[in-house]
């Protein structure tokens, strides 16, 4: 009874309202192209129109390189088999300078989803440093081999093509012992632009201490979706950074215009295989 008598208020309201334009000859108008743009304004927000893609805009434009992270859920009992194999086959890639790829990190997920492996890879060269490596790779039959013998420890598995923010440092291998967060962000539809613009101005209080690794953003797989990279010695050090970033006047101005960006979001610390070039 509640809902009907609820349904009919709202019904009576708009019936007030249509009545109203009636009354007021706007009914008549609405036909009219000026009243259409008074109509529209009143339900539908204005957006500027871009002059180039937010890929073209944000990625930097003196190298062309095209990252891919891959997310792997393994088998509990696989996981020891799992990195083993890996290690082998990243090491024969790296090897064989007619690949035009490397691994830039490999790491397994401490806190965050468990049994997983995560991969940064890059193609030097872009979307056809990609192709070549990928038609490769297939006729590779060592590889093709370790994909089939993989497949029985996986679960699940998905990958995403990436961009690096141009104002991001370029990953780079570094010693150890470190362990990493992959923070990775979920942003609303049409947001890309204004999320560069505040953090090209937010990554200079995260620097300092040397822990930014990168930053990047999907092309292909699921959209939308940025990837900020960290290092920290331990967890107590992690804390510590990010409460010193509090402290500098700016930072909180930043995380204030991005948050509404935001739609979902999701921390994991890694900790890095042994054959990982980021240690």
């Amino acid at each position: 009874r509640m809902a009907t008598a609820r349904s009919l208020h709202i019904l009576k309201r708009q019936q007030h309202f249509l009545n109203k334009v009636h009354s007021t000859g706007l009914a008549r108008g609405f036909a009219n192209k000026s009243d259409e743009g008074w109509v529209s304004s009143m339900f539908a927000h204005k957006v500027n129109a871009r002059k180039d893609a937010h890929s073209n805009l944000l990625s930097k434009k003196d190298i062309s390189n095209l990252y891919k992270i891959q997310f792997h859920n393994v088998k509990p009992e696989c996981m020891e088999a799992y990195n083993k194999m890996s290690d082998e086959v990243q090491k024969e890639l790296h090897r064989d300078a007619d690949y035009p790829c490397e691994v830039v990190g490999s790491w397994n997920t401490w806190y965050g989803e468990q049994d997983q492996a995560v991969h940064l890879w890059r193609y030097s060269g872009g979307y056809p440093a990609l192709t070549e490596c990928l038609r490769k790779l297939n006729r590779n039959m060592a590889y093709l081999a370790f994909r089939k013998e993989r497949s029985k420890m996986l679960i699940s598995r998905c990958n995403q093509l990436l961009l690096e923010f141009s104002f991001w440092n370029e990953p780079a291998p570094r010693s150890g012992p470190n362990i990493y967060e992959l923070r990775t962000y979920q942003l609303v539809p049409g947001t890309m632009i204004e999320w560069g613009n505040n953090w090209a101005r937010a990554i200079k209080y995260r620097q300092e201490n040397n822990e930014a690794v990168g930053g990047f953003f999907t092309q292909i797989g699921e959209l939308y979706v940025v990837h900020h990279l960290w290092a920290y010695k331990d967890l107590q050090s992690r804390q510590e950074t990010r409460n010193a970033a509090w402290l500098k006047e700016g930072w909180d101005v930043n995380v204030h215009y991005t948050m509404p960006l935001i739609q979902k979001m999701e921390s994991r610390i890694m900790i890095p295989m042994e054959h990982s070039p980021l240690q």
